[in-house]
């Protein structure tokens, strides 16, 4: 099996690296070796995890040109098992910080919001739910993480633009929470899981599950609604928007 996640640990913080090269997409593979990764992290005792990817690429999301080869049995399983990912990000019992080391776009932007800190490489880098330029809806659930991090109006505004915003508008709304030189963002998220390891652990995991109850519940399987997500997906101006993504990636 080829290995898509690199995992470090150091004093009870354990680093899960994305590792699909060139821009760690985000294909079944990856998305269930990041799910065996966090289970098996939290297993051996890991007091916080940090997520990291890059280089200059967090994650572009969702690997498009591979979804476009797939009949609709298997579509579903590939976008099922990425909201998977991002549950086992959510339903984490301990921190996790996101190390943003570069773009991060749709479900890059996903992943991140699902995590309880964000730092972003300071920059020309970019991060926003960008769906509806490629043609797709962002599920309810999904739209609830971004109004959480940036408010209900800004998120109407950057989710119905399908918006990415660059690293210094992303501090300036809250939807990352640090900037830091691009060499330094892992570095940063482990010194940010430091501050809070250094907390009495108890009260600290109580308070924190209490607080993060609602990134749970926006990934229930009915705000996600995964089979509307997947049917939609054959609408004639998704299919167009994609394949024109497809040949820009192309050139």
């Amino acid at each position: 099996m080829h290995v898509l996640i690199e995992r470090s640990a150091h004093d009870g913080i354990h680093e899960l690296r994305l590792a699909r090269a060139p821009v760690n997409a985000l294909d079944p593979a990856l998305c269930a070796q990041l799910r065996d990764a966090i289970a098996d992290a939290v297993a051996s005792g890991a007091q916080g995890l940090v997520l990291s990817g890059g280089p200059k690429v967090f994650s572009a999301g969702l690997d498009v040109p591979f979804l476009l080869t797939l009949d609709a049995a298997a579509l579903r399983e590939a976008w099922e098992g990425f909201f998977l990912a991002a549950r086992a990000l959510a339903e984490c019992p301990v921190p996790v910080a996101a190390a943003l080391n570069g773009h991060a776009p749709a479900g890059g932007c996903v992943l991140a919001l699902c995590c309880d800190y964000r730092v972003m490489a300071a920059g020309d880098y970019r991060i926003g739910l960008n769906e509806t330029q490629v043609g797709l809806v962002a599920p309810e659930g999904i739209q609830r993480l971004m109004r959480r991090a940036v408010g209900p109006q800004r998120a109407e505004r950057l989710l119905v633009a399908g918006e990415m915003v660059d690293a210094q508008r992303a501090l300036a709304i809250g939807l990352v929470d640090e900037l830091a030189d691009i060499d330094n963002v892992p570095m940063r998220a482990h010194e940010w899981l430091r501050g809070l390891l250094a907390l009495p652990r108890k009260p600290v995991l109580a308070t924190r599950a209490i607080a993060r109850a609602d990134v749970v519940a926006a990934l229930r399987p009915e705000l996600i609604e995964l089979d509307r997500f997947v049917a939609s997906w054959n609408d004639p101006d998704t299919q167009a928007a994609l394949r024109a993504l497809l040949a820009k990636l192309g050139k």
